[in-house]
């Protein structure tokens, strides 16, 4: 029976797609441009740019056999670059969730969850690997079972970060559980990103503005080399911003507001690093890493009358803070079973807090009375990985490069509800799932064989993991624990067709492990006679990823493309009907998380730069997915409409401007699942215009700014709108922000 990886099929091109293909073409112009030869193995061109998350060790990116997104340097100009929306913004196939703060008093939970995460290819949430130097972000938590709070990822501070890689495919056969579309890593900014040659004493200082919310924000990185084998870095980041614009036009202070809702925000964080290089090849990291984000919402959308009860007022609140404390060592040993030595240790502790306060008045009685509902979820990690490389010449023409490991980390995970006016069916506080400890250990090998034209790369992860639930007095249930494992094989090629041209195929495997909300989720009803129950049989989710790419990353045309197609199977449902009657005392209607989703998913993508002389450079950027719902036929929400960014760059003395033109494909009526909202707003297609310009105004000083939206075009963007009716009175609410303008001010020293 041939394998399921090669019975996934390219996916078909729209006419957009098709118009795509064509202008890239006319970009290509008659020929390629020349470069070096290819690198083999142990010998890297510094013409090409090295990543690490591809693959586990340095590489050229075109030495990867998946497609792979780099952003660094200019690309993080704070002016263009404020959070991680507009990190991905021209990124292909991929996109950020922000809805609209619309939450109700103990219920209802939109928009709370910020920017909620990356969506890739399609999936988003926890099916997304994050990493920060290499240690885990902690997960996405959002359930109607929370009521009014929803936990995001963006646990974020982009004025410390230098780098962001962002890798496409299953990427479990490295890394384990959660790569089922890929993963993002992000790398902290490093002494060296800042201190010039023979330098001992430096820094940064960096001043940000932006009137899309308000924000304001300033960094000071200091960094130093007090010897050759000792580098330091510190760095303070603070910001202050309000509600995330829009161009809604009702100011009411009741539901029918279509304004965003009144906000502050305010974040705080910093960075320490030690460098030190004693010799003999070793180099080791210290780094303590703290993000502090909080905010306040004044919710005037939740004003509204209903079951006997007028709102007067809510408030909301949140707290979102990651403390990381690593050590990253390198060990030279020139051994015969490794060259080089690497070891992690991270411990990480992760809370977010989200509270609710409610001012509401009987209609009956005209009697006044608050309640609140407070919300906390932690999660504490432990994280350690030991790795080994090895190269070696097999013979005159082929080399090996082994990689292998063990990759150990254990999560403890906890949440508590309480607060006051708890309704009737339930009383505070409570647990929605028990305090669970999650446990992986995993054994990796990596394996490439090259030569001059042609590398493979065989890959192969076992992981155990255990999800050990405690008792506790708040979760009334006996709660469910569970044992499994999961073998993930990838399989990379590359062909260097020319000097210029490479191709390349990946097969891969990818798994997601239950969460502990999803094995013990906890809510009775003991009135309207409904609950959930845990579920001890659930399996991991898994995936089987194909991308068959080409790219030429030399020369002033430099281009990826790649086609893609996956199936992911035992998708994991959190709230499924599984028995009972609603109504019923002596048998309640019932509800469980379950594996039930299958889903296929297929697209496009394709990059490119052209070199016009020395001073402009033109830049394209496609996406395309689809996506279905096997199980039920159906088309897949979470997957964006087709995108186009088409940009030009161009340098005049001191001066750098540019433009980028963004076409957002409409929504088709037939690529939407209509089960939840049967008259589902359909977004139409926009296209914005984006205009940027950095003077260089001396050598260590840069003034940038960005003007987003320039045509001031009304649009909305399809992640944000999922699950709202066309029909509906405050549609304009989740409408993306008007023209807007951002600043940057950065000076090093």
């Amino acid at each position: 029976m041939p394998s399921p990886l090669l019975s996934l099929a390219p996916p078909p091109l729209s006419p957009l797609c098709l118009a795509c293909a064509a202008l890239f073409t006319l970009m290509a112009g008659p020929s390629f441009a020349q470069a070096s030869s290819a690198a083999t193995a142990g010998a890297v061109s510094t013409l090409r740019e090295v990543v690490v998350s591809g693959s586990r060790s340095e590489r050229a990116i075109d030495d990867v056999p998946a497609s792979i997104d780099v952003i660094t340097g200019d690309d993080l100009d704070p002016a263009r670059v404020q959070d991680i929306r507009d990190l991905v913004r021209d990124v292909p196939n991929m996109s950020v969730k922000r809805a609209p703060q619309r939450f109700g008093g103990v219920t209802g939970s939109t928009g709370r969850d910020g920017n909620a995460g990356f969506n890739l290819r399609g999936l988003e949430g926890n099916r997304v690997l994050l990493t920060v130097d290499g240690i885990r972000v902690p997960r996405e938590l959002s359930s109607g079972v929370f009521g009014s709070a929803a936990f995001g990822r963006d646990y974020y501070d982009l004025g410390l970060i230098s780098r962001v890689e962002i890798v496409r495919g299953a990427s479990s056969a490295l890394y384990g559980s959660d790569g089922l579309a890929g993963m993002v890593a992000m790398f902290t900014t490093e002494p060296k990103d800042l201190l010039q040659p023979g330098q001992t004493f430096g820094g940064r200082v960096g001043l940000r503005a932006s009137s899309e919310d308000d924000s304001r924000g300033v960094g000071v990185t200091l960094v130093g080399r007090p010897s050759d084998s000792l580098q330091w870095l510190g760095s303070v980041q603070v910001g202050r911003s309000h509600e995330l614009d829009n161009q809604g036009e009702n100011f009411a202070l009741n539901s029918t507001r279509t304004a965003p809702n009144p906000q502050k925000d305010k974040s705080v964080s910093a960075l320490g690093k030690l460098v030190l290089t004693p010799g003999g090849g070793q180099r080791h990291t210290l780094t303590l890493e703290h993000v502090d984000k909080s905010g306040d919402v004044q919710g005037y959308t939740a004003r509204a009358t209903a079951n006997g009860f007028q709102t007067l007022n809510v408030d909301g609140s949140t707290d979102m803070e990651r403390s990381r404390l690593s050590w990253d060592g390198r060990f030279r040993i020139d051994a015969a079973w490794a060259d080089e030595l690497r070891a992690t240790v991270g411990y990480q502790q992760a809370e977010s807090q989200e509270v609710t306060q409610e001012l509401r008045r009987s209609l009956t009685t005209t009697l006044q009375s608050g309640r609140s509902r407070d919300v906390t979820y932690t999660e504490k990690l432990w994280q350690g990985v030991l790795q080994a490389e090895k190269a070696r010449a097999l013979d005159a023409d082929w080399a090996q490069k082994l990689v292998y490991g063990v990759d150990v980390s254990v999560a403890r995970m906890d949440n508590l509800v309480t607060g006051t006016g708890a309704p009737g069916y339930e009383s505070y506080p409570l647990k929605r799932f028990p305090p669970t400890r999650e446990t992986n250990t995993a054994l990796f090998v990596q394996s490439e064989f090259a030569t001059e034209r042609w590398s493979l790369i065989p890959a192969l992860r076992y992981d155990r993991f255990d999800l050990k639930a405690g008792n506790n007095a708040l979760y009334p249930l006996q709660p469910a624990s569970l044992s499994d494992s999961a073998l993930s094989p990838k399989l990379g090629a590359i062909f260097r067709a020319a000097p210029e041209l490479s191709l390349f195929a990946n097969l891969a495997a990818g798994f997601k492990a239950p969460s502990p909300l999803q094995l013990n989720n906890y809510f009775q009803n003991a009135f309207a006679f409904y609950r959930t129950i845990p579920n001890p049989n659930l399996k991991p989710e898994r995936s089987r990823t194909f991308e068959l790419g080409a790219r030429d990353l030399v020369g002033p045309f430099q281009w990826e493309a790649a086609v893609f197609s996956g199936r992911y199977k035992d998708f994991i449902e959190d709230l499924v009907v599984v028995g009972g009657i609603q109504g019923d005392p002596t048998n309640p209607l019932t509800y469980q998380a379950i594996n039930r989703g299958k889903v296929s998913l297929s697209g496009f993508e394709l990059k490119g730069r052209l070199a016009v002389g020395k001073a402009t450079d033109l830049r394209l950027a496609f996406g395309q997915t689809r996506g279905k719902d096997t199980t039920l036929g159906l088309p897949l929400n979470s997957v964006n409409p087709a995108r186009l960014v088409l940009g030009v760059d161009h340098r005049i003395g001191d001066w750098k401007l540019g433009a980028s033109l963004t076409h957002a494909a409409k929504k088709s009526g037939s690529d939407i699942n209509r089960s939840d909202v049967a008259n589902q707003f359909a977004t139409p297609g926009y296209t914005t215009l984006d205009l940027r310009a950095s003077w260089q105004v001396s050598r260590a000083t840069r003034l940038s700014a960005a003007i987003h939206n320039l045509t001031d075009r009304k649009y909305w963007e399809w992640t944000n709108v999922r699950g709202v009716a066309a029909n509906s009175p405050v549609l304009d609410a989740y409408t993306a922000p008007g023209r807007s303008l951002s600043l940057a001010l950065v000076t090093d020293f």
